[in-house]
């Protein structure tokens, strides 16, 4: 077994299985997105660093959802795209495994900050006047510290436990990366322990986490009820459906794909569900979470005059 395990040393990425000239087109419309997701949340990042009015616990979650969307959509979309243009190109093992780490703890952690930001959003429009010390920057610290650590922890423990198995042959992977399931599939040895820390894991970060969010939202709408002004119920309704938009396409998307039967995933269905957090989640996180904030259109507007001022002196 030792000798069979060590003759796979490079993974081959199937990637989409379409012809040349729609793997352009592909290449084409994927560019756009990444290109958007990537000028979307550098701008959100740029103005919370720029402007002060923006250094509050809100927008302090904000910026590292914006972190974790820039390095989530950066592990995974360049070897997507240059696996369009260059088909059956190899990765190695090594960084292959790389990938999935870095995969499972970007994902990890956007499942926990959704739950810190609907803590956070609960707590400033249902507790207003017990904001500043319920979400103090002591504990917005110890909330974003600890969604990363237990995201790279539980990242760390998936992949430690497909380093344990051997991969004898075959070495093609039916996907545009190193997802955890599809490189358990090419393994020679029983995963069903890997696959039950799986289903665990996902109770832990998906269902549990939607569920609070959930809560949260509920809480929430319920306080928007209690608001006299129709403008302001109209707003509010107008931003807490689309966040709910937003945060059921990714739990939705991730609980279809880890927690549901087997027989039921097509075999192209996980990479279009892969989509949704390699593009659509990272791409509209900056336009439904901050770009549609007042504050931010007003440090836009601010930075956009000092530019334009700077260039008339």
């Amino acid at each position: 077994m030792e000798e069979n395990q060590t003759m796979i040393t490079e993974f081959i990425l199937l990637g989409f299985c379409l012809g040349p000239r729609i793997h352009i087109v592909l290449f084409g419309v994927f560019s756009l997105f990444y290109t958007f997701t990537l000028l979307g949340n550098r701008l959100i990042l740029g103005l919370i660093c720029l402007d002060s009015r923006l250094h509050t616990p809100m927008y302090f979650f904000l910026s590292h959802l914006a972190i974790v969307d820039i390095a989530y959509t950066c592990n995974m979309v360049p070897q997507m795209l240059v696996n369009l243009l260059s088909p059956a190109k190899p990765v190695s093992f090594a960084g292959c495994m790389t990938q999935t780490f870095l995969f499972l703890t970007f994902g990890h952690t956007e499942c926990l900050l959704l739950v810190v930001m609907s803590y956070d959003r609960y707590v400033a429009i249902c507790r207003p006047l017990r904001y500043c010390t319920k979400v103090g920057w002591t504990v917005c610290s110890t909330l974003v510290i600890t969604s990363w650590a237990c995201g790279s922890l539980l990242a760390l423990l998936h992949t430690s436990l497909i380093l344990r198995l051997p991969f004898c042959g075959p070495n093609q992977i039916n996907h545009f990366f190193c997802e955890v399931l599809s490189v358990l599939h090419l393994a020679c040895a029983d995963t069903w322990l890997n696959e039950v820390i799986i289903f665990a894991a996902s109770v832990f970060v998906l269902v549990g986490p939607l569920c609070l969010v959930l809560v949260s939202y509920t809480r929430i709408l319920v306080g928007i009820l209690r608001i006299q002004s129709g403008e302001g119920r109209r707003k509010a309704f107008s931003t807490c459906s689309s966040h709910l938009c937003v945060v059921g396409l990714f739990f939705g998307s991730a609980i279809v794909m880890y927690m549901a039967p087997k027989s039921r995933h097509p075999e192209e269905q996980p990479k279009i569900l892969f989509l949704f957090y390699s593009f659509f989640n990272p791409t509209v996180n900056p336009l439904i979470y901050s770009l549609r904030n007042a504050e931010v259109k007003r440090a836009l507007r601010g930075v956009l005059c000092k530019e334009s001022l700077s260039q008339v002196v």
